[in-house]
């Protein structure tokens, strides 16, 4: 199978690379739940990139996910995905991080996010005037980072970016980037394989369903989630976003 590679690249006989960026104390499902379909896509190479090679914490603790690849050595990946995290923050204001993505996205053939990794790709200026999602407990901040919010959209396509809503959309997006990718009947053949097919046992999973107690419950748990040292980066991000408001006016 021949997949296209986007403007600009020289690798005929290399697979379709996918880069999935890994940070302490990213939400595992964001990342592995889009690996589980990309893992089954032919001609294709998966990387967890990172900083740094070796194991991270994933949010919540007692899971280690490893980085297989340094951003550094991914310097020109097909389809980067950045997944969310109650760390994001931090990510957002780590130039390192910010300045890897500008580049990919010069020459990828997708750049997509998970939950809330849209706010990262926002820091780095790449959802600029873009209709975008993410998680619902942060949606207000796209509009903040000069991004369109689709409170009510799962997965939101704006030519060669993709953002879903909070975690499990990771998979939703997956399933259809694989389309993209391979084709329509290869990607229901993956979707196949893992049995993708959700029934789940409440209809509480978009906030427009949910009772108000629920609601409640929900903002309690992400509130709790959130680390102290993640909160106190808020005001720096805000400064980054004004200044770059005033060099750039948007």
């Amino acid at each position: 199978m021949t997949i296209p590679l986007p403007p600009g690249l020289n690798r005929p006989d290399e697979p379709f690379q996918i880069a999935i960026l890994l940070y302490a104390g990213v939400t595992a499902l964001d990342a592995v739940g889009p690996w589980e379909v990309f893992s089954r896509l032919p001609d294709t190479e998966v990387r967890f990139v990172g900083k740094e090679l070796g194991p991270l914490e994933a949010e919540g603790g007692a899971l280690l996910l490893g980085v297989t690849h340094t951003i550094s050595e991914t310097p020109s990946p097909d389809l980067v995905l950045v997944p969310g995290g109650m760390t994001t923050p931090s990510q957002m204001v780590d130039d390192e991080i910010l300045d890897w993505l500008r580049h990919v996205h010069e020459t990828t053939t997708w750049t997509a996010s998970v939950c809330t990794g849209a706010l990262i790709l926002g820091a780095a200026g790449i959802l600029k005037g873009l209709p975008a999602t993410t998680h619902w407990w942060k949606m207000n901040v796209l509009k903040i980072l000069g991004a369109e919010p689709r409170a009510n959209d799962r997965l939101v396509r704006s030519g060669k970016v993709v953002t879903a809503a909070g975690v499990s959309a990771g998979i939703d997006m997956a399933i259809w980037l694989a389309s993209q990718i391979a084709g329509r009947e290869r990607a229901e053949a993956i979707q196949l394989t893992i049995e993708y097919d959700p029934r789940p046992p409440f209809d509480a999973g978009r906030r427009s369903n949910a009772s108000a107690r629920v609601r409640e419950l929900a903002n309690d748990i992400m509130k709790e989630r959130m680390p102290a040292d993640q909160r106190r980066l808020v005001p720096q991000i805000a400064l980054r976003r004004f200044v770059d408001r005033i060099r750039t006016g948007k």
